[in-house]
């Protein structure tokens, strides 16, 4: 786009529309060709395609577009002028007016008579329920500090690393040249990087066709979910438990039925319980610090519900979204590597290293993942495989696994000084138990302590603090939220924990 001088002292836009497609002039028609450019000028005001003080081309230029005498043109400009739609400005050209003549512009969403009722209107093709929350809002504008629900440090994650590896490969022109076809299910060098990194971190024993990578865990949840529910299907979850993988369930029209958790995780005699009653298609599962109380499931429950899944022959998606940061003892062994077969295992790396690397992967069955490879084309054909790529090297060379025990170190360190911290100031406000890994605490409130109000106070201090709401559902208020620490150092908890004194 140009931009020129208006009359009035204002800079304005230039459209470079296609204004031979927008005004056809048909001379079959009975009407005058000048009086069609006319009708179409208006039309393309009433429409919003042009706007007040834009200008429009010159009678030259019109002419040479809609293909008629100049003279033509000239003629529909004066008429334009005298109905009030143009001004014309000595030596600049033709603009559409300030002040258009009464009814002038169409409005979206008002009716041709001009009557808005008081209900909302809605256009017919939304059927998506938008009203829920995904992240909760900062009603801080721009706030100093944050309390996450358990992000890592980006500050301290090896990106000049992860940037050397992706300016090389972007060098190569070869990378460029690979077709999407062979990219579906991922960079083939991170998917090879992961049959041995699975192998020997987690116990896993998948081939590349059991392997797909995908733009963060979240499309993997979305994509396993779309493969094993129809609308009135059932799937379990716990509860507490992960809203956003809730709302892709109902989303997807299944039946929820919220199993309780407690210390041992979610809680498996319950669930045995639920197949009786219900012919039950899928389990989601957050074994390791679940989401959002932490817990760790025990071994025990992790044995009895991957025998109730055999028994009554139902699908588990296992999400292990933070595998990788455990600090008073080695993590438990993921449900995947004990039953393939039975379980979809959902991992990311946006845990691992920042949130801005948007690269997840799923692990199941490799007739699964083939299915589900159509499904992610239906969503994107293939995601960063340069960036997948360069992953790939920072794991092979054993840059990912110093990284994660470096910051293993300094994340255990934090959730400590937070505990303490908490015990310190807000011993009478707060109650948690310090979980055994994981990036963040399940903080619960006294009832005499409302989140809403503290959040709202502490906006207006420069803290940005969750409300508690998104954990809440319809019979069920925990006053509660996950207080991230791996994000935030000593001197920042100190003054989150001040701030949060002070809102009470």
């Amino acid at each position: 786009m140009d931009y020129i001088w208006h009359p009035e002292n204002k800079y304005i836009v230039v459209h470079m529309l296609p204004f031979e497609t927008l005004i056809v002039i048909d001379k079959m028609l009975s009407r005058p060709a000048y009086m069609q450019v006319v009708d179409g000028v208006i039309n393309l005001i009433k429409d919003g395609v042009i706007q007040k003080g834009d200008q429009i081309p010159g009678t030259r230029s019109m002419a040479g577009m809609t293909k008629i005498h100049r003279k033509t043109v000239i003629a529909a400009y004066s008429e334009l002028i005298a109905q009030g739609w143009l001004v014309a400005v000595a030596k600049h050209g033709h603009y559409i007016a300030r002040e258009l003549p009464r009814g002038g512009v169409k409005q979206w969403g008002v009716p041709a008579n001009g009557y808005v009722s008081n209900s909302k209107i809605k256009s017919p093709f939304l059927k998506i329920e938008t009203t829920k929350e995904f992240h909760p809002h900062s009603l801080a504008p721009n706030p100093s500090l944050i309390v996450d629900d358990g992000h890592p440090d980006s500050r301290l994650a090896p990106m000049h690393l992860l940037n050397r590896e992706y300016l090389r490969r972007l060098k190569q022109q070869h990378v460029s040249k690979k077709p999407a076809i062979t990219l579906a299910p991922g960079s083939l060098k991170l998917r090879e990087t992961m049959t041995s990194y699975l192998a020997q971190t987690r116990g896993i024993q998948a081939d590349l066709p059991n392997i797909l990578i995908t733009h963060g865990a979240q499309m993997s949840i979305y994509i396993a979910a779309s493969l094993l529910l129809q609308r009135g299907s059932y799937i379990i979850v716990g509860e507490p438990g992960y809203h956003v993988a809730n709302y892709v369930f109902e989303h997807l029209g299944a039946n929820i039925i919220r199993i309780p958790t407690d210390r041992d995780g979610i809680d498996d005699e319950l669930i045995r319980e639920a197949c009786e009653k219900y012919y039950i298609s899928a389990l989601y599962l957050i074994p390791h610090h679940h989401y959002p109380t932490t817990v760790t499931l025990s071994p025990e429950r992790r044995s009895s519900i991957l025998n109730i899944a055999e028994q009554y022959n139902f699908s588990i998606i296992e999400d292990d979204y933070d595998y990788g940061f455990q600090y008073d003892s080695s993590p438990y062994l993921p449900l995947a590597s004990i039953h393939p077969d039975r379980v979809i295992y959902v991992g990311s790396f946006s845990k691992s290293l920042s949130t801005s690397i948007r690269i997840g992967f799923m692990v199941a069955a490799s007739d699964f993942i083939e299915q589900a490879i159509y499904l992610r084309k239906l969503i994107e054909l293939k995601g960063d495989n340069i960036m997948e790529d360069s992953l790939a090297a920072m794991i092979e060379g054993g840059d990912l696994a110093r990284h994660l025990k470096k910051v293993n170190k300094i994340f255990g360190h934090r959730r400590d000084y937070l505990c303490a911290s908490l015990d310190e100031k807000l011993k009478d406000v707060v109650s948690f138990a310090k979980p055994e890994g994981g990036l963040a605490l399940w903080t619960i409130f006294n009832s005499k302590y409302p989140l809403k109000n503290i959040s709202l106070k502490s906006s207006k201090m420069g803290l940005f603090i969750n409300d508690g709401q998104i954990f809440d559902n319809f019979n069920a208020r925990y006053n509660a939220l996950r207080f991230g620490f791996a994000s935030i150092n000593e001197t920042e908890i100190d003054h989150i924990t001040d701030i949060i004194l002070r809102c009470l």
